[in-house]
Formats: structure tokens, C-alpha cells, sequence
């Protein structure tokens, strides 16, 4: 029986019987259909003679108690542990979970017969090889390696602009006295005669085989008698690099940057792991950030927001511009400064946007208060707040 059927087939539904059938039921149901579709009976219908098939199939495995014992429970897995993406399941390899080499199935090697690996392996049969056989030295899965997570703080300016930083980072390598052996120099590590070079053993429990890691030479394939002094025998060491990091203009305050392939270093001719820098940008004593615009906060006066003026306001590391107010600009009314703001991924700028504070002096002399007093005069019939106060008594 191929693991196809394992996968797809329900056998008790072909039966028309329940997954709690006796042997008698089943028995029963088995004889009623091979009746009805057997092909003395059914001369020419191909239909019948497939449904025959079908039905033949499904009782060889439901009336041989250990093989419906482990169809019973491969039935049972998640739909992603019975097949990858099959069924919506999980999105991981399941060579992985099992220790099998994944995606090595070769020119015209599909999803079926990475699969038919796997429970091949499950049930001791099937998948390349019989039961007690084991793969060769050459089957020692790559490792990739860890993601590597670190901290970057920028001055304003230079997250603005971009920069090329040093960042050193701590992982684990290959040992360099050992060049990743484990064993002593003038030594040579031996293949681990319990698992034969793999770094796997199998497991039985009951009709089930699994495989894990050897517990002779813990999951390397190798025995080191003689170990390195530098290492200890696990042919890694922790070590320090410096890799230069490229900050491109306009990083943003708690964004993240992906450099890949400069991560932890892989094993057995793994990829390297990806570094992920996480940026901190000191803030700037006058301009704020908002997405890829600059934000500034410019004091007027009352004279400038009331009878209108041209006011000149500072840019990042450019000339002043000239920004004209009109009659009557209120206090905190912003003013948009097209391309004087952030770099932007295209190459384009982002804006500055300019807030109006309207500046009220904590004292006034005796000129101004004659002014101010004759302004207010000017407008005494206009009460502001009648209004408010007429929506506050509304219910």
C-alpha cells in the first residue's frame, strides 16, 4: 500500500462502514459490495470494475489488525503533518521534523515521493529501503544558521542621510583551532559506528519507527576521541566579527533592517543567517519625523498671524525658504513645504510641515496695551464664545 492511500484514500468510507467497525462488520460490508461490483457481474463497465479495485483495497488493509492500527493513526495527524501544504497544514518540511534530508529528491523527485520517504520511514518500509536500513554518511542534512538580532543608534542626521556603521557581532563558528573537527590537531574524528556517519537512530515503539538523534555522537556522525582543547570536542566555538552594515537615508526611529546571509554561520554547508538591525534615531532638537515628512513648529506673532506677513523658516541641512501667512492664520495651522522632507525608497523627498504657534507676550507696555485695547474695542460686538455656550446648555 503506498502512502498515497495513507494520505488520501478513507477506507472506511468506501467500506461504508464506521472507524469503530468490528471485523464482522466489516467483513459483511466487504462481501455485499465485492458482489455488486465484481467483474463477472459487471462485463464491460470500467466504472465497476475500479470500484472493485477500490473495495478490494480498502479490505486488505481493515481486516489486518496491525495495518489498520497504523493507517488508524496516520488518519489521525493534523492534515499539515500528513502531507506539507497539503489540506491548508502547516508550511514546514516535514524531512525536518523527522531528520530526513529534505528536497534532495532529486530530477523529477515531487512532493509525493518526499512524502513517501518520510512514512516509508515511519513504518519501517517503503522509501528507498527495507526495515533496519539506513541511510548513507552522505545524508547528514545542512543546517542553516541562527538569526543574529542587534541594536543600531543613529544621530538624527545621519539616519537622514544614511550611513555605512561597523557592527560586531558574537556567534558561534566553526572552532578555529580544530577548523570545526572537534577533534585535536594531528587527530582525525571517526564515523560513529552506532548511527554510521548519519547523526540519526531509529527509535521503535511498537509498529512505529522514529528517528532521532544518535545519542553516540549526538547527532554529528562523528566520534572524537582525542578532543580539542579549544572546543571541548563540539568543533564550534563563539566567536567575534565585524561586518559593515549599509543605514539607508531616511531610516525611521524603531524600524528594522534585514542584511542577509550575515547572520550565525551555517553547518554541514548550511547558509549563513540573516542579521536584523533594529534602529533607535536620537531625536533632533527642531525638526520631528512623521512617516517621510519633517515636522516643524515655527513661533509668529500676533500682528504676523493677524494681518498676514512672509516669515522665513529653517529646512534639514538646506537654506531657509520664505513661507507666506495669510490674513488671519490661526494659531497651529500647518503649512506644507513640498520636497524638503525624507528620502523615500523611489528617491523622491517627502514634505515639511510647518505648524504656526501664535506667540503671546507674558507682558505688554504701555503703547501696546493702548493698541490692544483700541483692537479689542474694534470688535466688541462679536462674542466668540456665544455659540459654545449655547451648545453646552443643549442636552
Amino acid at each position: 500500500m503506498s502512502t498515497k492511500d495513507y494520505l488520501e484514500k478513507d477506507y472506511y468510507k468506501v467500506l461504508g462502514v464506521s472507524k469503530t467497525a468490528s471485523q464482522d462488520e466489516i467483513k459483511k460490508s466487504y462481501r455485499k459490495l465485492a458482489r455488486k461490483f465484481h467483474p463477472d457481474a459487471n462485463k464491460g463497465d470500467s466504472d465497476a470494475e475500479d470500484r472493485f479495485k477500490e473495495v478490494s483495497e480498502a479490505y486488505d488493509v481493515l481486516s489486518d489488525d496491525k495495518r489498520r492500527k497504523e493507517y488508524d493513526g496516520v488518519r489521525s495527524m493534523p492534515s499539515g503533518f500528513r502531507g506539507g501544504q497539503q489540506g491548508g497544514g502547516f508550511g514546514f518540511d516535514l524531512g525536518d521534523l523527522f531528520g530526513q534530508q529534505g528536497g534532495q529528491g532529486g530530477a523529477g523527485g515531487g512532493t509525493g515521493e518526499r512524502i513517501g520517504d518520510l512514512f516509508g520511514g515511519l513504518f519501517n518500509r517503503g522509501g528507498g529501503g527495507g526495515a533496519g536500513t539506513r541511510p548513507t554518511s552522505g545524508a547528514r542534512r545542512a543546517r542553516r544558521g541562527a538569526d543574529v538580532e542587534t541594536d543600531v543608534t543613529l544621530s538624527f542626521g545621519r539616519a537622514m542621510n544614511g550611513v555605512t556603521v561597523p557592527i560586531k557581532l558574537t556567534s558561534e563558528a566553526g572552532c578555529p583551532s580544530c577548523h570545526g573537527t572537534g577533534a585535536k590537531a594531528g587527530t582525525v574524528p571517526r564515523v560513529c559506528p552506532n548511527c554510521e556517519g548519519t547523526g540519526q537512530e531509529t527509535r521503535n515503539l511498537g509498529s512505529f519507527g522514529f528517528q532521532e538523534p544518535c545519542q553516540e555522537c549526538r547527532g554529528r556522525g562523528l566520534v572524537v576521541d582525542d578532543p580539542c582543547p579549544t572546543c571541548h570536542g563540539s568543533g564550534r566555538a563563539t566567536g567575534t566579527r565585524t561586518i559593515q552594515a549599509r543605514i539607508p537615508a531616511g531610516v525611521a526611529d524603531g524600524q528594522k533592517i534585514r542584511l542577509k546571509g550575515k547572520g550565525a554561520p551555517g553547518e554541514n554547508g548550511g547558509q549563513a543567517g540573516d542579521l536584523y538591525v533594529n534602529i533607535k534615531v536620537k531625536p533632533h532638537k527642531v525638526f520631528g519625523r512623521s512617516a517621510d515628512n519633517l515636522t516643524l513648529t515655527v513661533p509668529v506673532t500676533f500682528p504676523e498671524a493677524a494681518l498676514g506677513a512672509e516669515i522665513k523658516v529653517p529646512t534639514f541641512q538646506g537654506p531657509p525658504v520664505t513661507l507666506r501667512l495669510p490674513e488671519g492664520t490661526p494659531n497651529g495651522r500647518t503649512f506644507r513645504v513640498r520636497g524638503r522632507g525624507s528620502a523615500r525608497r523611489d528617491g523622491t523627498k517627502g514634505d515639511l510641515l510647518v505648524t504656526v504657534d501664535v506667540n503671546v507676550p507674558p507682558k505688554v507696555d504701555d503703547h501696546t496695551r493702548e493698541a490692544l485695547e483700541k483692537l479689542h474695542e474694534a470688535g466688541d460686538g462679536d462674542d466668540l464664545r456665544s455659540e459654545l455656550l449655547q451648545q453646552a446648555r443643549q442636552e
